[in-house]
């Protein structure tokens, strides 16, 4: 068994030769050519290598006959692409990256408070990012008890209309129950305590794209509503990437929040 995989990771390691040295997208494909395993890398040939001479991925390799790549101008790029193919493709064995967390966030809708799945929610109505449902009614709380807030209001504990909540007996509320105050000025209390787990919505009025270049490869990535829609190398083929981006894309937002927000990357208004 020892020696067949010492050929078998020989015969991989001179198919590994051919990778570029570059960012990029791999693809591990067994013998029916399926994808196995995708990833990214700022250096394809690399990373690949790192895979083949991991012990606890022998699994991979043993089944692993040749590679495919897909260079990209960038690492943003590269993240972008690699979220798309797993979501499309879902390869063995990206079971734990490709896995759908059902990832909460809360919702101020009018004067309603609700707990709902983020990849479903209104970005804009949006605060925060949370691992379950317990997880956010924590936040809230946290922030009733910084703004005197009423559990019976944000949903989370049953108040007799008319009656005091338990909060506002100990003084921890300030008395929306009873109406002492007014449901405007609680929400806007509310609004100010979520303000630090606001989702930023969309800052732009349609789709931009992101140029990176690597050495004579110029992309643009073409981005709406957080949703990566694709690259193109020209600005002509970027405008018409035009699929529809609906919803929250929490994969897109996760990659290009910090160089979107922080100005860090060349923004085309499309």
């Amino acid at each position: 068994m020892s020696s067949a995989l010492n050929v078998l990771r020989s015969d991989l390691a001179a198919k590994v030769a051919s990778l570029p040295r570059l960012p990029g997208v791999y693809t591990f494909h067994d013998a029916a050519g399926a994808a196995l395993y995708i990833g990214k890398s700022v250096d394809i040939r690399r990373r690949v290598l790192d895979h083949l001479r991991a012990p606890d991925e022998q699994r991979l390799v043993g089944r692993t006959t040749h590679f495919s790549c897909i260079r990209t101008a960038g690492d943003i790029g590269a993240q972008l692409l690699e979220a798309r193919l797993i979501k499309q493709t879902k390869p063995l064995f990206n079971q734990r990256l490709r896995r759908n967390k059902r990832l909460c966030t809360i919702v101020l809708a009018g004067d309603e408070v609700r707990i709902e799945d983020v990849h479903t929610a209104d970005p804009l109505q949006a605060y925060g990012l949370f691992p379950s449902r317990h997880a956010a009614v924590a936040a809230l709380e946290r922030v009733a008890d910084e703004q005197q807030l009423c559990l019976g209001r944000l949903g989370i504990e049953s108040v007799r209309a008319g009656a005091p909540c338990f909060r506002h007996l100990l003084k921890r509320c300030s008395g929306v129950c009873t109406g002492i105050e007014s449901a405007p000025a609680h929400d806007e209390r509310l609004r100010t305590g979520l303000a630090g787990y606001h989702q930023r919505a969309w800052p732009y009025a349609g789709a931009i794209g992101i140029e990176e270049r690597s050495g004579n490869l110029k992309q643009i990535h073409v981005v709406r509503n957080w949703t990566y829609l694709g690259s193109a190398t020209t600005i002509a083929g970027a405008r018409r990437l035009d699929t529809p981006a609906i919803g929250f894309d929490r994969d897109g937002y996760s990659v290009l929040a910090r160089p979107l927000i922080g100005e860090s990357v060349k923004v085309i208004f499309l």
